[in-house]
């Protein structure tokens, strides 16, 4: 009986041991990667060691690993239906849509870096730029600055008005004194440019106003004894059907009109007290009244009568729309210009490329400036009398002038002279074998003044040394087409460098960077770092050189946001630009 008992036992433990479940538990931890057995090679069970612990004899890479219950639960390592898988299961799912939200949230940001246009920023007088891989070039800027934007002024979204209320007449010209600064320095480019400051800003008027503009009047200079007119200068059928969707502009003044007189002599015509750089508003406030209760109107003076950030978008684009669109020179006058620069391009028997240099150092311009330049006591007792007879209220008995210039210097507002923007030009790289074209007065001090420059750079010329005597001859009749002239050959070259403020080398630069041209350098020099320069003897070549280096990476024209730091003149991207 004994023995038949322990047959059974044996039995029912042989059916234990092979049964479904244990073979498939024995089956799926043999199989498991992540599981390793923990009998003997011998498949006796673990020994014990001396200190009676059990032992595995499994190598270290065939030891059980313990993973996360996420991860577990996500590779059917436990079964799904318990309470840790499903907690496991949730806490995933979690982390996944997390990561997945913040994905789509920061794609638009990080789409738009990577597809922004090239734009530089200010952070006070600091202008940053964004960096490129390019190699720096002596006569371009980056590619990214070019290709970013592309002018869209032409784009009209200003719906004309059926009916005028009314007709506006002005004179184009400047203030008595910006005539009489422009004539004592011998150079008519400032009377020429605030004539056209003066068109575009009419333009825009008249359509706040929903006012008929009659052609605009050049104003005859007495002194030049310029004869000028706007059909002397511009092409008036292509303005006037240019902007006919516009504004509606006609020729002359309405015959119905017989008090012609009036309109320049009479003070029931003309509108004056007109505040610098005045709103949009303001016209239709108080112009807009009185031009429908007279139908025509003068508004006298009106240089710098109207503003830029306080105008609709639309009027600043309109602006632009003018200036860079209709406003078009006559035909000789551009195919003379195109001459002067392909000469230019030409002097060495190659096509290479030319810089053009605004020059201001003219009489006018240094003593209006109040600066004080290298010169013999004779030049400087000379100039202080100058400065007395133009200027008597500034220059009262001159004591105050000295401390004035010097500061005036250190901050960078005092005219550079020749042979200054000749040593900037020659750390910045450039050779004495620049090409450079010259658009200037007569410069105060002469050949002396302009020596130092000659001798830096020899290959200077203007457009009397590039044509001939029975070409430039025609242009003389009119000085604003001799300024135009300066105008469009600065205009074409590689590099244009000017030396001091003003209307002229603001237009210029304005229409470089419209017209696609952020790839060619405009260069304004920085006027404070040449008085650090002269005001430290000890410094060494090779220090100047490294501070003009880094301190012209950003002042080469390159495309930055209109306000506030710039009028529309010389940096029209916000309002007239689009990305490319």
């Amino acid at each position: 009986m004994a023995e038949l008992r322990h047959a059974t036992a044996a039995a029912a433990a042989t059916r234990a041991s092979s049964s479904p479940a244990k073979r498939d538990a024995e089956s799926s931890a043999s199989s498991s990667p992540f599981v390793a057995s923990s009998s003997s090679p011998r498949g006796g069970g673990g020994g014990d060691g001396k200190d009676g612990a059990p032992r595995s004899s499994a190598p270290l890479h065939h030891q059980k690993y313990h993973l996360p219950s996420p991860l577990r639960s996500l590779l059917a390592l436990e079964d799904p239906r318990s309470p840790t898988a499903s907690a496991s299961y949730r806490i995933l799912v979690a982390v996944v849509a997390c990561l997945f939200v913040a994905a789509l949230v920061s794609a638009p940001s990080v789409w738009s870096r990577i597809n922004a246009p090239y734009l530089c920023r200010k952070d006070g007088i600091r202008l940053h730029c964004p960096r490129v891989n390019e190699r720096e070039s002596l006569w371009e800027n980056p590619h990214a600055a070019a290709a970013s934007w592309k002018p869209c002024a032409e784009r009209r979204n200003l719906v004309p008005e059926n009916e005028t209320s009314g007709y506006i007449f002005i004179h184009a010209e400047g203030g008595l004194n910006q005539q009489r600064i422009a004539v004592r320095m011998f150079f008519p480019h400032i009377i020429s440019l605030l004539k056209l400051y003066c068109i575009c800003n009419a333009v825009a008027i008249a359509k706040i106003m929903n006012a008929t503009l009659i052609l605009p009047v050049l104003k005859q200079d007495q002194i030049w004894k310029d004869q000028t007119k706007f059909e002397d200068i511009f092409d008036v059928d292509y303005f006037i059907n240019y902007l006919k969707d516009d504004v509606r502009i006609v020729r002359d003044i309405p015959e119905w009109f017989t008090e012609k007189d009036e309109l320049f002599t009479s003070i029931k015509r003309t509108v004056k007290n007109i505040p610098k750089y005045a709103s949009a508003q303001f016209y239709i406030d108080n112009v807009l009244p009185r031009i429908k209760d007279k139908k025509i109107m003068s508004i006298k003076p009106f240089v710098d009568r109207l503003g830029y950030d306080n105008v609709p978008m639309e009027i600043n684009r309109l602006r632009c729309r003018v200036n860079y669109h209709a406003l078009k020179f006559l035909p000789e006058i551009e195919e003379m210009a195109e001459k002067l620069a392909t000469r230019m391009r030409n002097r060495t028997g190659n096509v290479n490329p030319y810089m053009a240099l605004h020059l201001r150092f003219e009489k006018g311009m240094v003593g209006l400036s109040f600066c004080d330049f290298a010169g013999t006591r004779e030049e400087k007792a000379m100039m202080a009398d100058y400065r007395q007879k133009q200027w008597p209220r500034r220059f009262k008995n001159g004591s105050h002038l000295w401390s004035l210039a010097l500061e005036k210097r250190k901050e960078g507002r005092c005219p550079l002279e020749p042979g200054e923007i000749g040593i900037i030009l020659r750390a910045m790289g450039y050779t004495k074998e620049t090409q450079i074209y010259v658009a200037s007065g007569q410069v105060y001090g002469g050949s002396n003044r302009m020596a130092p420059l000659r001798n830096m750079f020899p290959n200077l010329v203007t457009k009397e040394d590039l044509a001939s005597k029975e070409e430039i001859e025609h242009f003389k009749k009119h000085v604003t087409s001799l300024a135009a002239l300066d105008f469009l050959v600065c205009l074409k070259s590689d590099v244009f460098v000017m030396t001091h403020g003003g209307n002229f080398a603001k237009l210029i630069i304005g229409f470089r960077r419209y017209m696609g041209r952020h790839r060619l350098k405009s260069i304004k020099p920085d006027k404070g770092l040449m008085s650090k320069f002269f005001g430290d003897p000890y410094m060494p070549w090779a220090t100047f050189v490294e501070d003009v280096m880094i301190t012209h990476q950003t002042r080469t024209g390159l495309p930055e946001s209109t306000f506030p730091h710039y009028d529309l003149w010389e940096n029209p991207l916000t309002p007239c630009m689009c990305r490319a």
